[in-house]
């Protein structure tokens, strides 16, 4: 029987692994999935692929995959359930979709989503899913910084260097900072991300928040195109992919 494409929308603790894609030196979460997937279905030919790749670290409340499997043994719902059983506790499954021979998780995607959750006080149930800093930041002028994204398409001051990619070129279309309960979150939307990207900006506003620098001066960084004048990147653990839009 020909095998069919599906879409696997998954979410994961990231803290226990080296990022999503599988590495030569440490456990991934593609690695776990595809293991999961090629032990419940009994066939060692599945690959999945996903609509991107997340920093070793970061955590995915929606992550899309692909695989391309006969699952004739098992309704979808079934095949959910028996991978939830299968996986870690800090993965989950959420469901499973029948798509188009040439769907792809990567290339049909039109938009990821990410947040970035800070906390200013210590808060112990938030250990490892926020980054703490407790300065005394100024969110205003944050968030009119963050709204000068939009008016830009070329992010190599955010962008780790000596990446593989041919454009450093994004469109933006979210950018800002809100509150929401103890936790301050970055909202940032586009078409794609560059290696390091969000947690770069968010480093580069908190300089902004810590006034170290101006509104003008995260400007100049931008137009500037060069990573060293950027802010450090902010820990992983605070980094959540939210959303992929297809």
């Amino acid at each position: 029987m020909d095998k069919q494409r599906y879409f696997i929308y998954l979410a994961y603790n990231g803290a226990g692994y080296h990022g999503w894609q599988i590495q030569p030196n440490g456990i991934s979460v593609q690695q776990v999935v595809t293991t999961a997937l090629r032990t419940v279905l009994r066939d060692e030919t599945i690959e999945i692929v996903g609509a991107g790749r997340t920093d070793a670290g970061v955590h995915a409340e929606m992550m899309v995959a692909h695989f391309d499997c006969d699952t004739q043994r098992f309704t979808l719902e079934e095949l959910t359930a028996k991978l939830n059983s299968f996986l870690p506790h800090d993965i989950s499954i959420s469901k499973i979709i029948n798509v188009k021979p040439d769907a792809h998780a990567r290339f049909d995607a039109v938009a990821r989503r990410y947040e970035y959750r800070i906390i200013t006080e210590k808060n112990v149930f938030l250990n490892g899913l926020a980054a703490r800093f407790n300065e005394n930041l100024d969110f205003e002028i944050m968030n009119i910084a963050a709204a000068k994204l939009l008016n830009y398409s070329d992010f190599t001051s955010f962008s780790k260097l000596h990446t593989d990619v041919k454009t450093n070129n994004c469109t933006i279309t979210q950018a800002h900072w809100d509150k929401r309960g103890e936790q301050w979150i970055f909202t940032i939307q586009a078409d794609r991300f560059l290696r390091n990207m969000v947690r770069a900006i968010v480093g580069t506003l908190l300089d902004v928040g810590r006034r170290k620098m101006s509104v003008d001066d995260f400007c100049q960084i931008i137009e500037a195109k060069n990573r060293c004048l950027a802010g450090s990147s902010v820990p992983a653990e605070g980094l959540f992919l939210v959303e992929v839009k297809y």
